[in-house]
């Protein structure tokens, strides 16, 4: 169902997207070589108990954790476990906040230490898709207007767009209607309205865009091992331009300092 949004509720969102902004960055300062992937969830998790929030993946339809994390050719739905990440490797982290009865999501992919230059790129290439979708999602578009600006971006340099795998919306709920494709074709889908809140997500792979599910029924990979990018953002729906809920700013003051800067 989709829920349309007063303005005090977006600023709830907003509330929830700032602590989610801050734990991003508490797990930033942490990805390095040698780190468990379980270690950088209970650093999140941490911080966002003590900021009076909780995860809202932990729990969720039996998730483990407060952090999907996935790594390499792991697309999304990652558990945090033993496995130390290496150089080379990258990191998709994707987590939630529910504050003040409202949830917010957003997702970030970094290289841990040096990567290989076509993997740089898909990371470059992903996160400025995210934003060609974020300028359709404005009151008047449809949904394809969004998933059209994220496929015709990412496919022109030969990447796969997962089908499977989808944005939607968030607010009261972690995942309200309507989904958000990452591909589809311009005019088509649900209308855009003032008020809707959506977690836009590409999820763009290195090689084919097929993906299989692990045997834990959460784990999603490529279908041909090749690594995959997931940048996530919340958005309020506006006349003229979308309004960004959640935040990267806290993200980038840490990669800056390291000179991991993404774009």
């Amino acid at each position: 169902m989709i829920y349309l949004k007063t303005d005090e509720e977006i600023e709830l969102i907003k509330i929830s997207a700032q602590v989610l902004g801050k734990a991003h960055a508490e797990v930033a300062k942490l990805i390095n070589p040698g780190v468990t992937t379980k270690e950088l969830d209970k650093v999140a998790e941490e911080f966002i108990r003590d900021h009076k929030g909780s995860p809202s993946f932990k729990g969720y339809n039996g998730f483990p954790a407060a952090l999907c994390i996935s790594v390499n050719e792991v697309v999304v739905h990652g558990f945090p476990s033993g496995y130390r990440l290496k150089e080379g490797d990258i990191i998709s982290v994707d987590c939630g906040v529910f504050l003040n009865d409202y949830h917010s999501d957003s997702a970030f992919t970094y290289p841990v230490g040096e990567v290989k230059p076509e993997v740089k790129a898909l990371l470059k290439r992903t996160y400025e898709s995210l934003f060609q979708g974020i300028d359709k999602a404005v009151a008047g578009n449809r949904i394809g207007d969004i998933g059209f600006a994220v496929q015709s971006y990412v496919e022109q340099f030969g990447y796969g767009v997962v089908r499977e795998l989808v944005g939607h919306g968030v607010g009261k709920f972690l995942h309200e209607g309507p989904e958000v494709p990452n591909y589809g074709r311009r005019g088509q889908g649900p209308q855009l309205k003032e008020g809707m809140t959506l977690a836009i997500e590409p999820m763009i792979t290195l090689g084919k865009r097929s993906v299989v599910q692990e045997k834990d029924g959460w784990t999603i990979r490529t279908s041909d091992r090749l690594p995959a990018a997931h940048f996530e953002h919340t958005v309020a729906i506006r006349k003229g331009k979308a309004e960004i809920l959640t935040t990267f700013e806290y993200i980038e003051q840490v990669l800056a300092e390291r000179s991991m800067a993404i774009a």
